[in-house]
């Protein structure tokens, strides 16, 4: 192993490390939000975390980043065989082959590349769970990791993150997952809430039974630690290798953090003429990272720093529309904070990028300059493949994701918990 590979070994596998922790840390999240009652949450992230690296070793990797079949649609998932080749040292060896020299020559190695991605799915996942809470029977949730982790996590990460996936021959991008992750989780937490609503409204419910918050500050400081250090690995990390690019998106991730923090609780005094409190400050700091996500690598820190800015009244506008939703109940923010977070990010790579930063972060050199760098109709066009994107992505996830959760629910006679519905007299 040659120095270059070396480092880019070492520094993926922390980047890993990093974005592994963030799992746990949703569970911490809920519980700062929600209250202690709800130490289950931990219980079900580490559930997710052991499931995700079983189901994506045994065929999921493969579906999601071997080289493709069916014109870029899925990957081959017999590539290296079950659990990345077996028992083949050969093949647990070796470079993954969309790190060598015909694509991005960083010379990661399969198990690096398979750490780090199997990471993000973990975390996805862990976002679609902050909707169940304590309506969804855990068996129910733990029979929806299997789907979820073989096909419908992979499905969109073969399409724009796989070098040969037929989004990403299109152009598109979406750098560390504004869509594969935050977008994605939306739409498969909008599926859960959907069939949940159904149940609901069979009881004879003509409203969705709403989540108090119990706010537990050490608890809600905590997960808020463990996720803003995590993105330390989730964007930067993304890079996939160690080069001058790294510093400028470790700076554009947290200055947007940090500004957003700013803006939403300005906006919310400005409104309230009160103090917002932590919740705000939470949910301030994860609209920022979570906007910047898709595009962190493709922009300068000044346009993270206007990014930012917009996160706060984007965020409000959000929170107060969900709020008025009677069918559902999303008290931990999956709706207005990484669906509308991630999708308007997305949106934004056709404004803000620069190619040079963008080159650096292994871009395809296609990608224009955004419109608001002269990119022209480049940068329109450009927009409408992401726009694209996300319509075909936003549909495929909840589609599948509601076929299994409606498949799951008739095989339990149900997917919510009956007992929570009872009235006092029985």
């Amino acid at each position: 192993m040659d120095t270059t590979s070396l480092v880019n070994n070492l520094w993926l596998l922390l980047a890993a490390l990093l974005v592994f922790t963030m799992t746990i840390a949703v569970g911490f999240l809920e519980v700062g939000e929600l209250g202690e009652d709800l130490w289950p949450s931990l219980l079900k992230t580490t559930m997710i975390s052991g499931s995700g690296l079983f189901f994506m070793a045994l065929v999921g990797f493969n579906i999601a980043f071997a080289p493709t079949v069916l014109h870029g649609f899925i990957g081959n998932p017999v590539y290296t065989g079950a659990f990345l080749g077996g028992f083949d040292p050969s093949t647990s060896l070796s470079v993954w082959w969309s790190q060598g020299p015909s694509h991005g020559n960083t010379g990661l190695y399969l198990g690096t590349y398979f750490l780090f991605e199997v990471a993000f799915a973990t975390v996805t996942l862990a976002l679609v769970g902050v909707v169940m809470l304590r309506k969804v029977k855990p068996e129910a949730f733990a029979l929806y990791t299997i789907p979820y982790f073989v096909l419908i996590w992979n499905l969109p990460a073969a399409w724009i993150w796989n070098p040969e996936g037929w989004l990403a021959s299109m152009g598109m991008v979406d750098f560390a997952g504004g869509l594969v992750v935050h977008g994605a989780a939306g739409a498969a937490g909008l599926a859960f809430l959907v069939q949940i609503w159904r149940e609901e409204r069979a009881r004879g419910l003509t409203e969705s039974p709403q989540t108090s918050i119990k706010m537990v500050p050490t608890w809600l400081t905590l997960a808020i630690l463990l996720l803003w250090v995590g993105w330390f690995g989730f964007n930067p990390g993304s890079v996939l290798q160690l080069n001058a690019e790294v510093p400028v998106v470790v700076l554009t991730t947290f200055l947007a953090a940090a500004t957003a923090f700013l803006s939403t609780m300005g906006c919310q005094y400005l409104m309230t003429r009160r103090d917002p409190g932590p919740l705000w400050a939470v949910n301030g700091i994860l609209m920022g990272l979570i906007v910047i996500t898709p595009l962190a690598g493709f922009v300068s820190p000044a346009s993270a720093v206007v990014l930012g800015l917009l996160c706060g009244p984007l965020f409000i506008a959000g929170e107060r529309y969900v709020a008025r939703l009677t069918w559902c109940s999303d008290p931990v923010g999956l709706l207005p904070g990484h669906l509308l977070g991630g999708l308007f990010g997305v949106g934004m790579i056709a404004f803000f990028t620069q190619t040079q930063f963008a080159t650096l972060s292994g871009a395809p050199t296609s990608l224009p300059n955004g419109l608001l760098f002269g990119g022209g109709m480049p940068a329109v066009h450009q927009l409408g493949i992401e726009m694209f994107g996300v319509v075909v992505v936003m549909a495929t996830v909840f589609a599948l994701s509601f076929v299994a959760v409606w498949a799951i629910a008739k095989g339990l006679r149900g997917l919510t918990r009956p007992e929570l519905y009872r009235t006092p007299s029985g």
